[in-house]
């Protein structure tokens, strides 16, 4: 969400709609439940389970909305608490190597891994870069293409191509990272 949280979201309707907790992580399910969330969903998200979500809904719409003030505290805390990811861990051929996050220049999906690419190397991790996104400092990295996150501190420039899309030019690297329409947003104020 890029102006508020889902919590700020949730806590400014406290007491006026049901909630749905849609997220990666898995810890206050349970509390969501208890504190009388209609439904906590885990990314990622599924046609049949937004199916039995909405059903939900709809069987709790006759009631009022509980009261959800203790579970937000619970999650703003948890949320406060994680910190970002400092550290990836990343084969480079036969070797294990132990990269440091702000040295990362961009992040790229290829096939079932992720390259992991610094000013001097590349490396492949395991990780999809949708969950890698999640454990990343957000005000570091930006998802610029679905495949694709750029460290903010590694970019010299950004330009319009032919067809009005932002195109990043990197301080320490040849290659330039398109930036799709999805995420164009971002760069709006150019």
């Amino acid at each position: 969400m890029p102006r508020t949280t889902g919590l700020e979201v949730a806590r400014a309707l406290a007491g006026r709609c049901h909630v749905v907790f849609v997220t990666a992580y898995d810890e206050y399910a349970i509390a969501a439940f208890d504190e009388g969330a209609v439904d906590y969903v885990l990314k990622p998200v599924t046609p049949e389970r937004i199916s039995k979500v909405v059903a939900r809904v709809k069987a709790r719409l006759a009631s009022p909305p509980l009261d959800l003030n203790a579970l937000l505290r619970k999650l703003a805390d948890h949320e406060e608490s994680v910190a970002p990811l400092k550290w990836i861990r990343a084969s480079l051929g036969n070797v294990m190597r132990m990269i440091a996050v702000a040295d990362v220049v961009y992040f790229r999906a290829e096939d079932k891994y992720t390259k992991v690419v610094t000013h001097e190397s590349e490396a492949l991790i395991k990780k999809p870069i949708k969950d890698l996104y999640d454990e990343l400092d957000q005000e570091a990295f930006w998802q610029i293409h679905r495949a694709t996150i750029v460290n903010l501190h590694a970019i010299a420039r950004v330009e319009r191509d032919f067809r009005d899309q932002p195109v990043i030019t990197l301080k320490s690297r040849p290659e330039k990272l398109t930036v799709s329409r999805t995420f164009a947003h971002r760069f709006k104020s150019m």
